[in-house]
Parts: structure tokens; sequence; C-alpha cells
């Protein structure tokens, strides 16, 4: 199966769908990308459809509602987790502090690590 995400104008992920391999890869070797926009145009009346993939290998990661697309870098960029966190030139967010090894969680009010319990 072949995932897509709609985005919207403001370049945000507003919907997820499946569209049948049967749809993607007629021949069943090659996969078009093309062809399940235009199926999509067919179902939903057109729309900005991007493909996204469960196995991170198609615009860097599986999309969800509320992610962002980056047109000019062709990825997608999941929501910031906390408001100090940047995204970094590979499109992924980095805490203020590096985490140390172990079973720890971000605590934003202090800005922190702590252990995991």
């Amino acid at each position: 199966m072949a995932h897509f995400s709609k985005i919207d104008e403001n370049n945000k992920v507003v919907q997820v769908v499946v569209v049948s391999n049967e749809i993607t890869t007629p021949d069943g070797v090659n996969e078009s990308e093309q062809l399940g926009i235009d199926f999509l145009y067919s179902q939903y009346g057109g729309g900005v459809w991007k493909q996204t993939s469960y196995n991170n290998n198609i615009r860097k990661r599986f999309t969800g509602i509320g992610y962002d697309y980056n047109e000019g870098d062709d990825v997608f960029i999941s929501p910031k987790p906390y408001p100090s966190w940047s995204l970094d030139a590979s499109h992924d967010w980095q805490p203020p502090i590096p985490k140390p090894e172990g079973d720890y969680f971000w605590k934003e009010s202090s800005q922190s690590w702590a252990v995991a319990e």
C-alpha cells in the first residue's frame, strides 16, 4: 500500500490516505507516485498530494496530520516537540542540551533531562 499526504496552502499536512498498490504499481514492479496523485485527484478533486512511506525512504519520514512539508528540500518535518527545541540542517528536532545515555525524558519546565522511572 502507498500512503499519500494532502498538503494545504501553508504546507501543513491535513490528510493522509492509503492508495492500493494496484493503482500505484500497475505492472507489479515500478511504483509511480504520479499514478497515485492522479487517482487522488479523481477521488478528492485536486489538491497537493505527496507520497510518504512507513519505512521513511520517501521524504525523510512517514507523516501525519499536523506535519509540515518543506518544499525546497522535499521533506516532511514532524511537529515541534517542545518550544525550546530547534530544527537542525537534517530537519530533525534537537534539544537545547544533548540527551545523555540511558532512559531519560525531556522536562521543558526545567530545560533538562530527567531519569525515566
